[in-house]
């Protein structure tokens, strides 16, 4: 375990929060902030650090540790560098299921269900669909079509909405941090903490599984049901957050990839390495995301699509090279 990349990945974390809590539209200098969150009142420095800033950092934080994670974990386990839940099409399903319980008018729970049911079906599909002996290939394959597909369907639903929905429906489908309350954001944060526990703790079980399934059996480990339990956790977990924030996309292709060129291929790093690494880089995404415009904000998937879209096309590249 590379405990030097850790330490860093804290720092970077906590720096990132910091910018976060600090940086904006309205800038908070440091002392002001502090003054405010020691000593409480009715300031507009805290009404914007406690209801405003905070709620959006927790739920970056959480959301990008999730998404680094998930997507580590589907490289691991499908032993494929570009598998990631929003190119394999996770998160278009778990957006189609979140938008038909939105326009059913179904509960927050009763569209997290759809959503978790979305998330699902699309993974199974995407492992029908992909014949083994083709391997790599035809996963992505299966998994770009069905996330096409996905994306149809979501523009049909929205054309089927009310007038007064196709906004927030449209700007919550481009991935916005900003709904959450302090409460949902630590609920939401509660919730994920099991799952990313497991994945902490599974992280050995990945490194067998890098040596192929026979291999890691051969060793003692039981491969069909790992890799069972892992994608469904990583999918109930990635389909949550999307019935919260959006679909963000190459999240967990990004984080992984550049920590894999750096510390190599030992998950023991690598899967801390990429939740810490994966909150900071969703933080300041959100940070550039609500600052580089002059009026208003950008949905922050806008921002990880920027980054993200340039290093898919440099490693299918380098993997065609």
């Amino acid at each position: 375990m590379n405990i030097r990349l850790l330490i860093c990945g804290l720092a970077a974390l906590l720096a990132a929060m910091t910018a976060g809590l600090l940086f904006g539209s309205s800038p908070v200098p440091p002392r002001a902030a502090i003054d405010a969150l020691l000593h409480g009142g009715d300031s507009i420095e805290l009404t914007l650090l406690r209801d405003i800033r905070l709620p959006r950092v927790i739920m970056a934080a959480v959301t990008g540790a999730v998404l680094a994670a998930a997507g580590l974990c589907f490289q691991n386990v499908l032993r494929n560098p570009l598998a990631e839940p929003y190119i394999l099409g996770v998160s278009g399903g778990a957006a189609v299921g979140s938008i038909l319980g939105i326009l059913a008018g179904w509960s927050a729970a009763g569209g997290h269900v759809a959503a978790f049911a979305g998330g699902l079906a699309v993974l199974v599909l995407v492992l029908s669909l992909s014949p083994k002996q083709h391997g790599e290939q035809s996963l992505l394959l299966a998994g770009v079509m069905l996330n096409a597909f996905c994306g149809a369907v979501i523009l049909f639903l929205i054309a089927l909405a009310k007038p007064q929905e196709i906004g927030s429906i449209m700007f919550w489908f481009m991935g916005n941090l900003s709904g959450p309350t302090l409460p949902k954001a630590l609920i939401c944060a509660a919730i994920m903490l099991p799952g990313l526990a497991c994945l902490l703790f599974s992280s050995h079980s990945m490194n067998l599984l890098l040596l192929g399934h026979d291999a890691a059996m051969t060793l003692g480990l039981p491969a069909r049901q790992v890799i069972c339990a892992l994608l469904i956790v990583t999918s109930l977990m990635v389909s949550g957050l999307v019935a919260v924030v959006g679909p963000l996309g190459f999240v967990g292709l990004v984080v992984p990839q550049a920590l894999r060129l750096v510390a190599g291929a030992d998950n023991r790093t690598l899967v801390p390495g990429s939740m810490l690494f994966g909150a900071a880089f969703l933080i300041l995404c959100d940070l550039a995301a609500r600052t580089l415009p002059s009026e208003g904000e950008l949905p922050v998937g806008v921002i990880t699509a920027l980054v993200g879209a340039p290093v898919f096309i440099l490693l299918l590249r380098r993997m065609r090279s």
